[in-house]
C-alpha cells in the first residue's frame, strides 16, 4: 500500500482521537488549566515510547507500519511525541549535551517562536 495513504489515513486518525480526547479533557477536567494539550502530549509520548521499542525490538520493523502509526497517528495526535522519543533516543545514545541542547532549545525556541507569532498577529 502507498506509504503516503498509510501517513494519510493514520494522520485522520489522529487527528480525530486528539479531538476526542481534547473535548473529553475538557468536559471532565474544565478550561481552567490545558488539561487537554498536556493529555495528548503525555499520552502520545508514552504510546510512541511503546511504539518504538516495541516495533524494533519485538517485531521486525515494517516501514509501512511505522508511517501509517507513529508519523501518520501519532503525528496528528501530538508532535510532542515525535520530541520526546528523539529527546529519549539521544539520551540513550549518551548524547547528554545533544540532548540538553534539543530540549532546552525545543521548549524555549517553540515558546519563543510563538510569543513572536502572536506579537506579529497583532501587529498587523
Amino acid at each position: 500500500m502507498n506509504t503516503y495513504l498509510l501517513v494519510g489515513v493514520g494522520g485522520a486518525a489522529g487527528a480525530l482521537s486528539r479531538f476526542f480526547v481534547s473535548n473529553l479533557s475538557y468536559q471532565r477536567l474544565g478550561h481552567g488549566f490545558p488539561y487537554a494539550t498536556l493529555t495528548v502530549n503525555v499520552l502520545g509520548s508514552l504510546v510512541i515510547g511503546f511504539l518504538y521499542f516495541w516495533l524494533i525490538n519485538r517485531f521486525s520493523f515494517d516501514a509501512e507500519l511505522r508511517a501509517l502509526l507513529i508519523v501518520g497517528f501519532l503525528g496528528a495526535f501530538t508532535t510532542f511525541s515525535a520530541f520526546s522519543i528523539e529527546s529519549l533516543v539521544l539520551l540513550e545514545q549518551g548524547a547528554w549535551l545533544k540532548s540538553a541542547v534539543y530540549i532546552g532549545a525545543s521548549v524555549i525556541g517553540c515558546v519563543a517562536a510563538a510569543s513572536l507569532g502572536m506579537l506579529l498577529a497583532r501587529l498587523v
